[in-house]
């Protein structure tokens, strides 16, 4: 095949975005076609700090697939129109060129979507022979047209675990000790993390007890309440709530005061609040968990399900692209439930790129503090099935450390300054 391709990893990593990778440079491999990747995302390309991934044996290629992390640096970094910063595009072009990439990947969330979109568009009204195709990954499963994101299974399978695992604990020490439990998962603007914590519950009282949407406005007196009419019951309470959870104004609860390069709010902490909350409000003992890059990290116990769609699209993202289908991204189409059956299709990157996916009105209890039994149709098939590392002597996983050799530098340095 002409011309080489480019892999890149966006945004915030997960338990599977490197078997995205893997499957990409696997697929290509087998297409006869170069790859190469970017080292931290776009701003590798822009500093043309490439990574000649032909330097990998087939065997670490197996072994990414399931090491956590991102192999080869991912970024957070806005990319700005051809209008604000045309050095910017000229620049990624210059260095496409200079190595004669033909088909650019993009393995990242919203925002990623976003900047291989414009690359797509500027390419295309340039004339230039580029190809760019998205590829999906987000824990906060919150990428429109796709049915589910790559990623988020795992911190599905994760957040149930941990709270089913946790909650056996605070009931154990319940009598004497610790009354309530909070745990904060991520998720920003949608509560689909929050949500999956549900799964953990298999009886009526079963934890989590109260989980906390973004989608639902937080009213105290009522969430007070709640806990102590559950500690009264039950005897002890534990409390799920997404980092996004805002108040009656729409403010976050946590909101720290900084932004990130995107403008998202950086949250400082709903979980400590709520703690403090509970006891001084309730004079109750309560203890409180953020499991903060635990939860898209655990390769260690990541879904099968997520695993095999987190290959998938990675595949698919190769063909897109050799078959000239510039502007797409390959998304996951649920095409039934019992069994849970799955595909792979196109979709426009115009449909996926600032566009967002809340939870569902219908899958949030009438109450607000819990799942429907819709919410766990939709949730329960994402986090079957078990993705295991293989394990060392040492009892830990074996996880594979990349050569990452660089590719020699043909142009001009791209100075920091500019990367603004």
């Amino acid at each position: 095949m002409a011309g080489k391709l480019l892999y890149a990893q966006s945004g915030g990593v997960t338990a599977v975005i490197n078997t995205t990778a893997a499957a990409v440079l696997s697929a290509a491999r087998a297409r006869g076609v170069r790859a190469y990747a970017a080292h931290n995302g776009i701003l590798g390309v822009l500093r043309e700090d490439l990574i000649d991934t032909g330097r990998e044996s087939a065997a670490a290629l197996r072994a990414l697939a399931h090491t956590p992390g991102g192999a080869f640096g991912s970024c957070r970094y806005k990319l700005k129109t051809p209008e604000t910063d045309p050095a910017a595009y000229a620049r990624l072009l210059q260095v496409l060129a200079a190595h004669d990439i033909r088909y650019f990947l993009y393995n990242g969330g919203n925002d990623s979507a976003d900047t291989a979109l414009k690359i797509s568009a500027y390419a295309r009204a340039g004339g230039r022979d580029l190809v760019c195709v998205g590829v999906p990954k987000t824990v906060d499963n919150d990428l429109a047209v796709t049915d589910c994101s790559p990623g988020f299974g795992s911190v599905a399978k994760y957040t149930a675990l941990a709270v089913r695992e946790a909650s056996l604990d605070v009931a154990s020490m319940a009598e004497s000790s610790t009354k309530v439990f909070v745990i904060e998962v991520m998720g920003r603007h949608a509560g689909w993390i929050a949500a999956a914590a549900g799964l953990a519950a298999q009886q009526p009282d079963d934890a989590p007890h109260l989980i906390l949407f973004p989608e639902r406005p937080f009213d105290e007196a009522g969430f007070l309440a709640r806990v102590e009419a559950t500690v009264a019951r039950v005897g002890w309470c534990t409390v799920v709530a997404s980092e996004g959870v805002r108040n009656a104004e729409g403010a976050f609860l946590a909101e720290a005061g900084t932004r990130d390069a995107f403008g998202h709010a950086q949250l400082g902490g709903v979980a400590p609040l709520l703690a403090a909350l509970v006891r001084q409000k309730l004079g109750l003992k309560v203890h409180w968990a953020l499991p903060d890059y635990l939860q898209r990290s655990a390769r260690h116990i990541a879904s099968r399900t997520d695993a095999e769609q987190a290959a998938a699209v990675g595949r698919a993202a190769v063909e897109y692209a050799l078959a000239g289908r510039s502007g797409t991204m390959p998304v996951i189409a649920r095409t039934g439930d019992a069994p849970y059956r799955w595909k792979i299709v196109p979709a426009a990157l115009a449909k996926v790129a600032n566009h967002e996916k809340k939870l569902p009105r219908a899958f949030i209890r009438r109450d607000g503090y819990g799942i429907t039994a819709a919410a766990r149709a939709y949730l329960a098939p994402l986090t079957r099935g078990e993705a295991y590392p293989p394990y060392g002597p040492d009892g830990l996983p074996r996880y594979v450390r990349l050569k990452n050799a660089p590719v020699p530098r043909r142009l001009e340095p791209w100075y920091e300054h500019r990367d603004a």
